[in-house]
């Protein structure tokens, strides 16, 4: 066979005849480079010719893994031709013949994908028969031709066996009665050893053995889905290996003339050409027969996809497919570099680019520049998709909204109009390589990390601040290199299980190699507000020295992330020293990596907290009641010291909340205590008073500033908040900014004269149940400050 490589630039004299119904033009230097990748078949040279990828040639446009005897490498002129192979060691022969199957495979299964596609250039192959001759040594030829034996005979191999068994359990009673004794009993006569009419020794079936054996290794070794519908006890294993090396011959050689009919001395030629590639094998050949790939960085993007990425047809509009015209590569779903391996509950989007190039090429920067702006879009996609309106859009597309938004739910990159930080988004460069001895599987090193010439990963940074992580800018990009032999293995042999394991193990490589690099650039911590410290307030109290530092990626559960850059500047390491300060003051903090839960984190540093009495601040905001003596005020009721940490920010979202119940029109259970939406908004409650039990005779209460109110929170709702007492019916909160002072209160005083007015007004008290009265009659209750 000959053997062209992709792009390489050879001499047109060289290559006149080889290419000679091939259309490709050479430039002013005579130079001709091939753009396609596959077979055809040459009738001039009545021989095949191969095209191989790229990427089995180095930079310097020599043979990846290929040294002469001389130390020499081997530039591709050199095994053009049959008789320049002779050059090639034998291993590397057999490399060519087996890769030659491979790429026929990985054509094969990207045309059957995508019939459509003109990536494709594709004529029937060479078909075996008993006609005209021409030497076909290539192992694609007859691999091929094995398995149209197959499909085309198959009346022919079930009609000959059902003869050769025809009989085989009838008795031969001429050769039973002379070579068997004879049992004589009550006039019957009994033979013990009847002689049957089966032959001892069957060639033909021996022949049916052998060429069923190869195509069950064929099937097992590449991936054809060949039928094998003949229940023989085939040649496997270790014995099977033995007729590769060299057994197949000798017993094909032993049982050659035992054979008359015209299939079976095909067969026979077949079979034996599986086992010596030189073999002179009949085929009917045609002219330009051809599965040829014009654009073959199509194939192998779809290649990386297929082991990779997600398919774009599951893939919404407008995030693969992007408005402004440009197409991602890759992109699939998967848990975000900020959620616990533990915690699958969050994700975000990973974007990669497949990179067709030869082994070592690196990367330009109009390639970087178009991934950053893939990622971009994204994340404006995604904002978009929660954040407009939807009736701007048709009822087709508020369809397709509704369907992304239910299917997105765990994806939103925005965390809250809180923090407004976004996660990290993951991006990343694939190219190829080929290792030098050729091995297709190398197990958890058929993926490595580009290296630069210092050996450092080959990830960069595209930030507008750099110490602000999850800053919408802040954008991350790495490079892979994949064996290719490996991932062409694995896409030709389309075997679902094989892929699917990969990419699992291709995906979290992805995640974790990310992860490595911004612990290198920075630290992170989880952070809890403590008790008694309304967390939402503070961060929006310093949302400036805050954003894109402070990421809450658990939505409903109130620990976030608190990141800063990794920096030898003495000032600036000064600056972020007096911000930690500061925040350890009001928040729980620890280091925590990314991967890691920060609830587990945070555990015994929370459990701490929540063990410490349940103080009141030494110093408290005044409020003089004079200044509006028409404000609310509600005095409620805690039941245990769960119940107040619950209220003092123990929940779920760690704000500082107090729960009345709630009473929704057409309820038909009326619960006592409870009241409607209208009547608590129009009460006006400024401030809230708690007391437990026995606070009469103790005089202990607390009071809290109201911030605002959320309206009803369901019962299902209020279980994940979690509420440490029975949950039932809907609620009404009111939110606490802070702990204040409104003056020393007679509480001991208060709260029975509030008992009589309540029971007076709404004809009943139940113990427990919220009171309301106005700040002008709590004045009457004030000893002093």
């Amino acid at each position: 066979m000959y053997i062209l490589f992709e792009e390489h630039q050879y001499d047109s004299r060289l290559v006149e005849n080889i290419l000679k119904d091939i259309y490709v033009l050479q430039d002013v230097d005579k130079k001709v480079s091939v753009q396609y990748v596959g077979y055809f078949y040459n009738p001039h040279l009545h021989d095949c010719v191969f095209i191989l990828p790229k990427v089995l040639l180095t930079e310097k446009e020599t043979l990846v893994g290929m040294v002469l005897p001389t130390g020499e490498e081997v530039a591709p002129e050199q095994v053009l031709t049959p008789k320049g192979q002779e050059k090639l060691s034998k291993e590397y022969r057999k490399f060519i013949y087996e890769f030659s199957v491979w790429i026929y495979r990985a054509l094969n299964v990207f045309y059957k994908a995508n019939p459509q596609s003109k990536a494709i250039l594709y004529k029937r192959l060479p078909q075996a028969g008993r006609g005209s001759r021409h030497r076909a040594n290539t192992y694609l030829d007859i691999v091929l031709s094995l398995i149209s034996f197959n499909q085309e005979n198959r009346d022919f191999v079930l009609f000959t066996i059902k003869n050769l068994h025809r009989g085989n359990n009838k008795i031969n009673w001429t050769r039973t009665i002379n070579h068997s004794q004879a049992f004589i009993e009550d006039e019957d006569v009994v033979y013990l050893n009847p002689v049957n009419k089966k032959r001892i020794i069957n060639y033909e079936e021996e022949l049916f053995v052998i060429f069923f054996s190869i195509l069950n290794y064929l099937n097992q070794e590449y991936g054809f889905r060949t039928p094998i519908n003949i229940q023989y006890d085939l040649i496997t294993g270790r014995k099977f290996r033995q007729y590769l090396h060299g057994m197949g011959k000798t017993r094909l050689m032993q049982i050659k003339y035992k054979y008359f009919s015209d299939k079976a001395l095909q067969l026979w030629d077949l079979c034996y050409a599986f086992f010596e590639n030189s073999y002179r094998i009949a085929i009917n050949t045609q002219a330009q027969e051809y599965i040829l790939a014009k654009s073959f960085n199509v194939v192998f993007e779809a290649m990386i996809d297929e082991l990779i990425g997600t398919p774009h047809k599951h893939i919404p509009k407008g995030l693969a497919d992007q408005d402004d015209g440009k197409r991602v590569d890759h992109i699939y779903t998967d848990l975000a570099l900020t959620s616990a391996d533990a915690q699958m509950n969050r994700e975000v989007y990973y974007i990669g680019d497949s990179k067709y190039y030869k082994s070592g090429h690196s990367l330009t920067s109009e390639s970087i520049y178009k991934q950053y702006t893939y990622a971009r879009n994204v994340i404006q996609w995604n904002v978009n998709l929660f954040a407009e309106d939807d009736s701007l859009f048709d009822n087709k597309e508020k369809e397709h909204r509704e369907a992304d938004k239910v299917r997105f739910d765990n994806i939103r990159l925005q965390d809250n109009s809180l923090t407004e930080g976004y996660d990290v988004i993951p991006n990343f460069f694939i190219s190829a390589f080929v290792y030098k001895d050729h091995t297709y599987n190398d197990g958890e090193y058929n993926i490595r990390k580009h290296t630069t010439k210092d050996g450092e990963h080959c990830t960069k940074m595209s930030c507008q601040f750099p110490d602000r992580l999850f800053d919408r800018d802040t954008l991350f990009l790495s490079q892979y290199d994949v064996n290719f032999l490996y991932v062409l293995f694995l896409y030709a042999r389309n075997k679902a299980n094989e892929k699917a394991y990969w990419k699992q193990h291709v995906r979290k490589i992805f995640r974790e190699e990310i992860r490595d690099v911004i612990r290198q650039k920075f630290k992170i911590y989880a952070m809890k507000a403590r008790l008694g410290v309304d967390g939402e307030l503070y961060l929006k109290q310093h949302f400036y020295e805050l954003n894109g530092r402070v990421f809450q990626p658990y939505g409903e559960e109130r620990s976030m992330f608190f990141a800063y850059a990794q920096t030898k500047d003495e000032e600036k390491q000064s600056q972020v020293q007096a911000q930690y300060d500061e925040l350890s003051k009001y928040f729980i903090i620890k280091e925590c990596n990314m991967g890691q839960d920060p609830q587990e984190i945070l555990r015994e540093d929370i459990e701490q907290d929540l063990a410490q009495p349940v103080a009141t601040p030494q110093w408290l905001t005044i409020h003089y009641l004079e200044r509006d003596l028409g404000r609310g005020v509600l005095v409620g009721y805690y039941k245990n010291k769960e119940q107040l940490q619950w209220i003092l920010g123990n929940n779920d979202k760690g704000t500082l909340v107090y729960n009345v119940r709630l009473r929704l029109q057409g309820d038909q259970e009326v619960r006592d205590g409870s009241h409607t939406e209208h009547f608590y908004r129009k009460m006006n409650i400024q401030f809230v008073v708690l007391y437990t039990d026995d606070a009469e005779k103790t005089g202990e209460y607390r009071v809290f500033h109201v911030k605002d109110t959320a309206g009803k929170v369901t019962e299902e709702r209020m279980r994940d908040t979690w509420y440490p007492l029975d949950v039932k019916g809907n609620y009404f909160f009111f939110r606490f900014d802070e702990e204040v002072s409104i003056g020393k209160l007679n509480i001991a005083k208060l709260l029975p004269d509030l008992r009589s007015k309540h029971k007076s007004e709404f004809e009943e008290y139940v113990p427990g149940e919220p009171m309301f009265t106005t700040a002008k009659s709590v004045l009457n209750y004030r000893t002093g400050f």
